[in-house]
């Protein structure tokens, strides 16, 4: 979620899984928090940016796409920037080897683990 929509249930920085996605509405779950597996509605809300010489008003969905792969999935993968789950632990030292090494500076490497969001420092040789 980009706005606070229905609070404290539909916040900004809501996670949120899409069940059906109609013209006017889209269907979704709730996926962490107190609210996770709870069934929401989101309408298109008007939006008028101000960083704009002139003024004009949309209506759009207040959400953000985001995408998730598996570890085998991402093999061969050069990505810009990269965040690994680690809530499951991974199967073995080379699935975190692969998803490790997906990014080429460490500075862009995000590890989620138990409820805190770390970044990954080192130094390379």
């Amino acid at each position: 979620m980009l706005r606070n929509i229905n609070q404290p249930q539909l916040c900004n920085g809501t996670r949120l899984a899409i069940k059906k996605l109609l013209n006017n509405v889209i269907e979704a779950i709730i996926l962490k928090g107190k609210y996770k597996g709870d069934d929401v509605l989101i309408p298109r809300i008007p939006m008028i940016p101000t960083d704009v010489p002139f003024q004009f008003k949309r209506l759009q969905f207040p959400v953000r796409l985001a995408f998730a792969m598996t570890i085998n999935k991402s093999q061969g993968l050069s990505l810009s920037v990269c965040g690994i789950n680690l809530e499951n632990p991974c199967f073995s030292h080379g699935h975190l080897y692969v998803a490790s090494s997906r990014v080429g500076k460490p500075s862009a490497l995000f590890v989620y683990e138990q409820g805190n969001q770390t970044k990954i420092s080192c130094t390379i040789k």
